[in-house]
């Protein structure tokens, strides 16, 4: 589909070469498909010719359409050491894309009253100090509010939190980058941020309230808190490349310093029941997602593709939205495609594996351009 094509080619999608993967029979997976025979041989050949490039040890896969699961399946080997195969229901650290899940909780408390995007953010945080310049929920939700991101040696921190106050401790001195609005400038610790929103506005744990509110509305059982320290079903080990192109295990990374911006663990299948929620109106109102995936502006009048906690395309059949996420030993890609009820959902245990290349050639097989 040409539009689809369009939307991802504005997030500059680039191809890694690698070489041989792990293959795991098909009688080995978990899968539930309800696609057409020649749709499915062509999708998988598709994801296995990624595997041999990106030598990425696991694929894990969902599609949706009209808004149903219409396939989930896995590839690859997800724990090589112990030659576990991948699966659909393979726990992959959700990294970044537990952005836009921490977003929409925001938005449902937009929606119940108990949050102005505009106000200053020590009203339900105050844990986190004034700065020179107020700082809105709109600010954060937008990645203008100036709060810097992760510093070189807090990317791999192996340190843990407790809860987020203690997290807010590790960065809530420092200068902000700009005044908010002026610009965009991601920041993960931005979310860590919202996180303290979201406890002050509840009233409720964050890992609570998205149990509660997000995970159980939608269906998501498989989701949760990266703990390092809890057993968690069906967890993928992480993996990267040496310098030599060969593949080692991830560097360690306790990730409950950034919880609410990239500190969950979740399947194919639960992005895909997220992805269902979303555009169903099950999570937040029709209103309310059109408010997120509206494209602000920084204050120079110049638009930017980071909404409410997605990003987004404006194309002539409706909006692209999309998120990903890397980590130590993960990446991973979730599309939306509102108007259409279509998403997918791919997660890999190879850092800087970009799955999302696969994302505009699975739904030229599903839906080719005539």
């Amino acid at each position: 589909m040409k539009f689809l094509v369009l939307g991802l080619c504005l997030f500059a999608l680039l191809a890694i070469p690698n070489a041989v993967p792990f293959i795991v029979p098909a009688s080995a997976q978990q899968t539930a498909t309800v696609l057409p025979a020649q749709q499915l041989q062509q999708i998988e050949a598709t994801i296995q010719d990624w595997l041999t490039t990106t030598k990425a040890p696991a694929l894990s896969v969902a599609i949706v359409t009209d808004n149903q699961l219409r396939y989930a399946k896995g590839f690859g080997i997800s724990d090589l050491e112990n030659r576990i195969p991948a699966t659909a229901k393979t726990a992959y650290r959700l990294a970044s894309i537990t952005k836009s899940l921490t977003a929409t909780a925001i938005m449902q408390l937009v929606e119940k009253g108990k949050i102005d995007l505009d106000a200053p953010i020590q009203k339900y945080c105050p844990a986190f100090p004034e700065k020179q310049w107020a700082i809105t929920v709109r600010h954060l939700l937008t990645h203008q509010s100036g709060i810097r991101h992760h510093q070189f040696d807090e990317v791999l921190s192996t340190k843990h939190y407790n809860d987020i106050t203690s997290a807010l401790n590790t960065f809530k001195d420092s200068q902000l980058l700009h005044e908010p609005g002026a610009k965009y400038s991601y920041t993960t610790l931005g979310y860590v941020v919202l996180g303290c929103v979201i406890e002050g506005a509840s009233g409720m744990k964050y890992a609570d309230y998205l149990r509660d509110n997000i995970f159980k509305p939608a269906g998501m059982s498989d989701t949760r808190v990266d703990d390092v320290y809890a057993i968690i079903a069906y967890r993928a080990r992480g993996y990267r490349k040496t310098s030599a192109n060969e593949i080692e295990n991830a560097p360690l990374l306790d990730t409950s310093g950034r919880l609410p911006g990239g500190g969950l663990v979740s399947t194919v299948e639960d992005l895909a029941k997220f992805a269902i929620a979303v555009q169903s109106g099950i999570l937040v109102k029709k209103e309310t997602l059109a408010q997120m995936l509206t494209r602000p502006k920084t204050k120079d009048g110049k638009d930017q593709d980071y909404a409410l906690g997605w990003l987004v395309a404006d194309l002539p059949d409706g909006k692209l939205l999309r998120n990903d996420g890397s980590q130590a030993g993960t990446r991973t890609f979730l599309l939306l495609r509102p108007n259409q009820g279509y998403a997918i959902a791919l997660m890999t245990n190879l850092e800087r594996a970009r799955c999302e290349e696969l994302a505009p050639k699975i739904h030229d097989i599903i839906q080719p351009v005539k």
